[in-house]
């Protein structure tokens, strides 16, 4: 069994940065980044496979978010910059205990954090 703990979240005018950091607590293969607005189904945001450092983007943040990970923390980090008001939404880590082909499906994914709420004003 994982835990994932989230931190990072907050207020932010439009056009500013934050960081999101999900620690783990046991190695995964896997990690990744979704987020769910108000009335709107979970969505996948990024992805990192934590051996080769491989990433995925959804194409509404690419370019502006950039998902990374620390091995000495077992901690993965989600760098929003350039954030707009659409980005509001309650930010989920995930991981995956072994390789899927479809990283963009939240059904797949073994292991939730608890959310962090991003909030971001116009």
């Amino acid at each position: 069994q994982v835990q994932l703990v989230e931190s990072g979240g907050g207020l932010v005018q439009a056009g500013g940065s934050l960081r999101l950091s999900c620690a783990a607590s046991g190695r995964t293969y896997i990690m990744g980044w979704f987020r769910q607005a108000p009335g709107k189904e979970r969505e996948f945001v990024a992805a990192i496979w934590w051996n080769s450092g491989t990433t995925r983007y959804a194409d509404s943040v690419k370019g502006r978010f950039t998902i990374s990970r620390d091995s000495t923390k077992n901690t993965v980090y989600l760098q929003m910059n350039s954030l707009k008001p659409e980005d509001t939404a309650v930010y989920y880590c995930a991981a995956k205990s072994h390789n899927i082909y479809f990283i963009d499906n939240s059904h797949l994914y073994d292991y939730w954090g608890q959310g962090t709420q991003v909030t971001v004003s116009s």
